[in-house]
């Protein structure tokens, strides 16, 4: 799936929850996807004007002179349906702390010891981040959503305590590597 059948998904998908402005849209993926998914507002406004053009969503007037809120048309549904029965896209990995840490012998154990520190810490961030998400999900009144939304959650917590536990790994073994 090319790079931008992926933000048509995302769009369609957020919009499937409720109609919203652009500028809503990018807050709710960043709020309630942040911790796997990102938009920006240069990919999101281009792609509503490429849905509202193919029928997919439908724009009405919004609030301040100017906005849109934008609705999951019928056709959009079903482009919805479509986009996400097709297989996921994995996009290989570009992980720089673990490029730096591959060839560490040019950095030293000390610089070393601070990246993995640096990606303990935002990973320790991140498990913060997503107690707040899952602690704010539980207090919602229930919905159609609510199931897959704490999986989601859920995953996002499993990978920050791997890096976590990772982390403390790493730092155990540079604490024997020379400087």
């Amino acid at each position: 799936m090319s790079r931008a059948a992926q933000t048509d998904l995302a769009v369609l998908a957020a919009l499937s929850v409720s109609p919203m402005t652009g500028y809503a849209l990018r807050e709710a993926i960043l709020t309630h996807l942040g911790a796997f998914w990102t938009e920006s507002f240069g990919q999101i406004y281009p792609t509503l004007t490429s849905l509202t053009r193919d029928g997919y969503v439908s724009p009405q007037p919004g609030e301040r002179a100017g906005s849109s809120v934008y609705s999951l048309t019928a056709t959009g549904q079903e482009r919805l349906i479509e986009l996400m029965a097709a297989p996921a896209t994995e996009v290989p990995p570009r992980n720089g702390v673990l490029l730096r840490l591959f060839f560490g012998n040019v950095l030293g154990a000390t610089a070393c010891r601070r990246l993995v520190l640096q990606a303990r810490d935002r990973a320790m961030a991140q498990l913060a981040e997503l107690a707040r998400v899952r602690a704010e999900t539980e207090n919602e009144p229930p919905s159609v959503h609510t199931p897959y939304w704490m999986i989601t959650i859920s995953a996002g917590e499993h990978s920050a305590r791997a890096t976590v536990s990772w982390a403390d790994d790493a730092l155990k073994s540079l604490d024997h590597v020379p400087e």
